[in-house]
C-alpha cells in the first residue's frame, strides 16, 4: 500500500462573528488552498506517495487547482504525492469532517493534516483513534492547533509517516476534557481545549466572547500566550500543554471579585474578569458545574443548550489524540542529513 496522508481543511474556520466584535481577521480560502499546495510539496519531498483530500468548496478547491496548474507547466517541477479526492458529499457542516476523517481511517492513512481551529480539531479528534494528527491553525481562537509554514509541516508529517523519524519521537500524547450531562437527553462530548458554562440560553451564534457571561471555566492547559479562554486561564494560573492536570475557574462580575484580570479574549478584545475561584484538576476526577442553566462551551463555541433537569460533569482524560511534534521531527531529520546533498565529486 503507498505511503498516504490526509488532508482536511475547514472552509468555514476563521469567519465566524468574532470578525464583526473584534479586531479578528478573516483567513480566506484562496490562503487555504495555497497552503494545501504547499502542504504537498513539503510531503512529496518526504517520500509521501498518495493524499486524500476532503472535497473543497469553490474557494479552496479553485485556489489549489491554480497552484497545480502552475505546478504543470513547471518546467522543474517539485515532486508532489498522487492526489485523491474522497467520494463524500459535503453537508456544509462539523459532519463533513467527521466523515470525512473516518474514512481516511478506514483507508489506513498514516496522519491527518487539519488545517482548521480549535472546534474543527476537536471534531477530527472524536473521530480519528490512533491516527496522528498534524494540527495547523486557520481559525480564530487557536490554542490547539499551530501557526506553522505549510511547507515545513508537510515535510515533518512526511518523515513520519514514511517511517523516518519513530514514533516516540515524532508524536506528542494530548489530554482531553470530557464533558458528561446527564439528564432528559444524556450526551457525552469532548474538548480539547476548554469547556464553558455560559449563561446564554441559546447556542446562537456559537462564538463565545462576552466574559460576562461566562460563569465556569475548565482548561486542559493554560498558555500565557494564547488567546481566548486558555490565555485567560493562564493569567491566574499558567498550565504547560502535556502537565497532566486541568485547571478549573468560577468567575464572576469584576466589580465585586476577589482577583480581576484583563484577559485576551479574542484578537483585538481585552476586557476585565473577575475571578472569585480556581483550582487545579487531576486527571479523572469530575468536577460538577453549578449553574446547569445555559449552554456549555466546547472550544469556545457553544454547543450543548441545558435545561434545569441536566447535570453537567467535566473531567481530564490523558488519552488525548497523537499530534505531530514538528519541531523534534525537524531537528531529527536536521541531525540526520535528511535533506543534504553531496555535491558531485566530493
Amino acid at each position: 500500500m503507498p505511503v498516504t496522508v490526509g488532508v482536511i481543511a475547514n472552509p468555514a474556520s476563521g469567519r465566524d462573528i468574532r470578525r464583526l466584535v473584534s479586531g479578528a481577521s478573516v483567513f480566506d480560502n484562496a490562503e487555504k488552498g495555497r497552503m494545501i499546495y504547499r502542504l504537498l510539496v513539503g510531503l512529496g519531498a518526504a517520500g509521501v506517495e498518495r493524499v486524500l483530500l476532503m472535497p473543497a468548496t469553490a474557494g479552496v478547491g479553485d485556489s489549489l487547482e491554480r497552484n497545480l496548474r502552475a505546478h504543470r507547466t513547471d518546467p522543474t517541477p517539485p515532486r508532489l504525492p498522487d492526489l485523491e479526492v474522497l467520494d463524500l458529499p459535503l453537508q456544509d457542516g462539523p459532519e463533513d469532517s467527521a466523515a470525512a476523517t473516518e474514512m481516511m481511517v478506514a483507508a489506513g492513512v498514516s496522519a491527518i493534516v487539519v488545517l482548521g481551529g480549535d472546534g474543527t480539531h476537536r471534531i477530527v479528534a472524536g473521530h480519528c483513534g490512533d491516527t496522528p494528527l498534524c494540527a495547523l491553525s486557520t481559525g480564530t481562537n487557536n490554542a490547539f492547533p499551530q501557526v506553522r509554514e505549510a511547507t515545513i509541516a508537510g515535510l515533518a508529517t512526511g518523515f513520519y509517516a514514511t517511517g523516518q523519524v519513530p514514533p516516540d519521537l515524532a508524536l506528542r500524547q494530548e489530554t482531553l476534557l470530557t464533558v458528561r450531562v446527564d439528564g432528559a437527553t444524556p450526551r457525552e462530548e469532548l474538548a480539547l481545549v476548554d469547556v464553558a458554562l455560559s449563561t446564554d440560553p441559546w447556542i446562537g451564534t456559537r462564538a463565545l466572547w462576552r466574559a460576562e457571561t461566562i460563569s465556569e471555566i475548565i482548561v486542559a492547559f493554560a498558555q500565557p500566550g494564547a488567546v481566548g479562554l486558555s490565555g485567560t486561564a493562564a493569567l491566574v494560573d499558567p498550565l504547560p500543554r502535556g502537565s497532566g492536570e486541568a485547571l478549573y475557574l468560577r468567575l464572576t462580575d469584576p466589580a465585586t471579585a476577589p482577583l480581576v484580570i484583563h484577559a485576551p479574549l479574542a484578537p483585538g478584545l481585552i476586557a476585565p474578569v473577575g475571578v472569585v475561584e480556581w483550582r487545579r484538576i487531576a486527571p479523572g476526577e469530575a468536577v460538577s458545574l453549578e449553574g446547569c442553566l445555559g449552554c456549555l462551551a466546547l472550544d469556545g463555541e457553544r454547543e450543548i443548550e441545558l435545561t434545569p433537569a441536566d447535570r453537567a460533569t467535566v473531567s481530564l482524560r490523558r488519552d488525548g489524540p497523537r499530534t505531530i511534534d514538528i519541531d523534534a521531527i525537524m531537528t531529527h531529520a536536521a541531525h540526520h542529513g535528511f535533506l543534504r546533498a553531496v555535491a558531485a565529486g566530493r
